[in-house]
């Protein structure tokens, strides 16, 4: 039964995202991943299962009835540990919007029968707005990035706290910032299949750090960030993939570039298997490309040729 609400809750409502679903498993939502397969993250999702239930939680990000794409979450550490999407073009400028949360990540406190007044949500699960308020070093790091998003609607379904987490400043407006934009131009010119449409598959994750070291004493600072990304190339007739990662800290240098990575890269350094496909390539990477691109549209923003090294 609806009932009136005071003006403090309505304007807290105001930054829920419409329709959003913690749903039991990553096959409830595998659009968003290559041949429906999530990745393999050690000790959280092994096999496509994962291992604590009660703590790691998969969310449909979903917005306006609509799924946009994939998150698993940490409601411990209070960030993703990854999202997961299928690119499929860029659709247009940065929207203006509030930062959403999800409440189906609480337990909802107080006796129903005593009327709205006594109906709480305690946010203990994940981060709120207010953490990262007045945060001069980190920044609210998106993992689905959203210059990605292939619609307005698309581009706000990002906004929502379940797929940030606290990213040194420098690093995010810098290095990572240009992979970003490198890898985007690689999925603009070459991930269109064989009927010539645009289709990339792309998963960034956090690894936390174990050291409590923690935003507003509450959300974990994750020690490394990464990304990787899979597509067919019609032009081609080849699969591509690339990763890359970094170390969550201030950029050492304002012209820094991240190196580019095979998958067996990943795997060994990291631990982590993405696309568990037999098409995506394991010890090839993009960096071949960059050279033409970076001259076709200084925007790409690629590594130059001499800061390739694998």
């Amino acid at each position: 039964m609806w009932c009136l609400r005071p003006l403090s809750v309505l304007l807290l409502l105001s930054t829920v995202p419409t329709g959003s679903e913690v749903v039991h498993s990553m096959s409830d939502c595998s659009e968003f991943l290559l041949h429906k397969s999530p990745p393999n993250i050690p000790g959280i999702l092994e096999d496509g299962n994962i291992l604590d239930v009660k703590r790691y939680k998969p969310i449909c990000q979903t917005y306006v009835d609509e799924r946009r794409f994939v998150t698993l979450y940490d409601t411990e550490n209070k960030i993703p540990v990854f999202s997961a999407y299928k690119y499929r073009g860029d659709g247009g400028s940065k929207p203006n919007v509030n930062w959403k949360i999800e409440p189906q990540l609480e337990d909802r406190q107080g006796d129903r029968n005593m009327g709205c007044e006594k109906r709480r949500i305690n946010y203990s699960h994940q981060a709120q707005d207010k953490d990262y308020t007045n945060e001069e070093n980190f920044d609210r790091g998106h993992l689905f990035p959203c210059s990605y998003a292939f619609s307005k609607d698309d581009k706000i379904s990002t906004f929502t706290l379940t797929n940030i987490v606290p990213q040194a400043g420098t690093f995010n407006n810098g290095s990572w910032n240009r992979m970003e934009n490198c890898i985007k131009c690689v999925m603009d010119k070459y991930c269109k299949n064989k009927n010539g449409v645009l289709e990339g598959f792309v998963v960034i994750g956090a690894q936390p750090n174990n050291n409590n070291n923690k935003l507003k004493n509450k959300v974990n600072i994750p020690k490394m960030l990464w990304s990787a990304f899979c597509c067919y190339s019609g032009e081609k007739k080849k699969w591509l993939a690339s990763a890359h990662w970094g170390k969550n800290i201030a950029d050492s240098a304002s012209d820094k570039y991240m190196q580019t990575k095979t998958f067996e890269q990943l795997y060994d350094e990291l631990g982590i298997g993405v696309f568990r496909s037999k098409y995506c390539p394991w010890k090839e990477t993009v960096a071949g490309l960059y050279q033409r691109l970076n001259e076709a549209n200084p925007d790409c923003k690629c590594p130059p040729s001499y800061s390739i090294r694998l």
